[in-house]
């Protein structure tokens, strides 16, 4: 059995992760996943550098402004989000690209 791939972008603030996977997205026929602790919030868009919807480029991306701040949401509740997340883009036949969000060089 093989496993499937995940792409995972990682690194400094300002470095062009957000750029680059979504880029990367339409290259390869994926789709991101929001990896910040604080993108995950609703209503929270000040301070937290959440992609817009133009910066999205018509990109799915998942685990981004999905959460009330006023509920309790652990890591544990994340990495189940997570494997979900995996397991719907892979299903749609796409590749997952988890990414910590950061859009500085657009400013």
């Amino acid at each position: 059995m093989q496993k499937e791939k995940i792409i995972v972008i990682c690194g400094p603030t300002a470095s062009g992760k957000t750029a680059l996977s979504i880029e990367l997205a339409k290259q390869i026929n994926g789709e991101v996943i929001s990896c910040d602790s604080m993108q995950i919030y609703k209503e929270m868009d000040i301070g937290t550098a959440k992609p817009s919807k133009e910066e999205m480029d018509g990109i799915t991306h998942y685990l981004l402004d999905f959460i009330s701040p006023d509920k309790r949401y652990s890591v544990a509740d994340y990495k189940k989000d997570a494997k979900q997340a995996i397991k719907e883009i892979i299903k749609k036949g796409k590749t997952p690209i988890i990414c910590r969000r950061d859009r500085s060089l657009y400013r």
